[in-house]
């Protein structure tokens, strides 16, 4: 098992930067690698397109396994059979003082052909983790001052 994780602080309450992510399809108005179609609902498989920095994008529709209200999203892609290539997805949202948060990212990876992706595509996993965490802050700050 591999794992990629990023995080930073957001200067914007936990649950307004939970409305930002939680929004799939608002994504397209602020995330620089990920855009969606569908819901965050356990069981879903919305379509997500991805493109990291200076890749085609990949269209993917990955399973939602996890909505924790507020707090967490993760989902699971399996490339052709369990055990070959499964990568696990997750975002966190973790409230810290009053009018802060910390937005957190990770990447789970497993199965035969976990290192050999990885070894190729690793930093371009990390370059778009930073990307969209930049992106994310400024959104969710963004809306914090015009709400207040």
């Amino acid at each position: 098992m591999k794992t990629i994780h990023a995080e930073l602080g957001v200067g914007a309450p936990a649950e307004l930067a939970w409305e930002v992510l939680a929004d799939l399809e608002g994504w397209q108005r602020w995330n620089p690698v990920m855009r969606g179609e569908g819901r965050f609902e356990e069981g879903a498989r919305p379509l997500i397109t991805i493109a990291n920095p200076g890749a085609r994008p990949v269209e993917l529709r990955p399973k939602i396994i996890r909505v924790e209200e507020g707090r967490e999203i993760r989902w699971l892609r399996r490339l052709g059979v369990p055990g070959l290539f499964d990568s696990e997805f997750g975002m966190r949202i973790a409230a810290e003082d009053a009018g802060r948060c910390r937005f957190e990212q990770f990447g789970i990876f497993r199965g035969l052909l976990a290192n050999a992706i990885l070894a190729r595509n690793a930093k371009a996993f990390e370059m778009a983790f930073q990307a969209m965490g930049r992106a994310f802050k400024r959104e969710a700050e963004r809306v914090a001052r015009a709400r207040a």
